[in-house]
């Protein structure tokens, strides 16, 4: 045991900056993806069809291919295109795209979750139609998209494991060259699951604390 202990010990510094990497490439996902959700939700609710058209097809599309399968056909295809990207860049488009994706129906889901009498009220209050939507219903929205969100965010951060396959330096492509070293696979894939469910178990208990906050506010109110 204490074998293994001091191997983990000797392993952490070699992955510490690819942990850093992952959780960069999750933030940085979230942090485009999730405005692109919101405003793919607002364009899936406009009156002009064009727009409408547009949201569906990036939703669906998003939606509708692997996190996996978005970072091959970038990374590989945009090439041909006479677009090269590097692979961090992809796999935070990829995630980005496919995040806001998802984050899109959610967001989708908590407008529609707004009362009715909310919405009416935005509509007879005297202010233009975007007006009221971004002061009386868009604030409601975000707060019943919140906890959802968080825990979409908890997926993100276990998805970004995937950007190993197009060579982002991230925790897993760290564990996967101390294994190659060592052949100690299996150990160091142990303590790389141990560092994901560390943090993972961490985001979640934030997750359930912000919905606790959250559900003591709609209470106040």
């Amino acid at each position: 045991m204490m074998d293994i202990l001091t191997q983990w010990a000797s392993w952490l510094p070699a992955l510490f900056p690819g942990l850093g990497i992952s959780l960069q490439l999750t933030g940085l996902s979230l942090l485009f993806g999730f405005p692109l959700g919101l405003l793919f939700a607002v364009m899936a609710a406009a009156k002009p069809a064009p727009l409408r058209w547009i949201s569906f097809l990036f939703v669906e599309f998003g939606r509708g291919l692997p996190a996996l399968v978005l970072l091959y056909l970038l990374y590989f295809s945009l090439p041909d295109a006479g677009i090269t990207l590097g692979s961090l860049t992809t796999a935070i488009i990829a995630l980005s795209w496919n995040t806001g994706s998802y984050a899109s129906e959610y967001f989708r889901a908590g407008i529609a979750a707004v009362p009715l009498g909310q919405k009416e009220a935005a509509l007879t209050s005297g202010l233009s139609g975007f007006t009221g939507f971004r002061i009386i219903i868009l604030p409601q929205a975000l707060r019943i998209s919140t906890p959802p969100l968080a825990g979409l965010a908890v997926l993100v951060f276990q998805g970004s494991a995937l950007a190993f396959v197009i060579a982002v330096p991230e925790l897993m492509s760290k564990a996967f060259e101390i294994g190659s070293i060592t052949f100690q696979y299996l150990s160091v894939y142990l303590l790389t699951s141990i560092l994901y469910g560390t943090l993972t178990l961490l985001f979640l208990a934030l997750v359930k604390l912000l919905e606790q906050r959250l559900n003591r506010h709609l209470q106040r109110n």
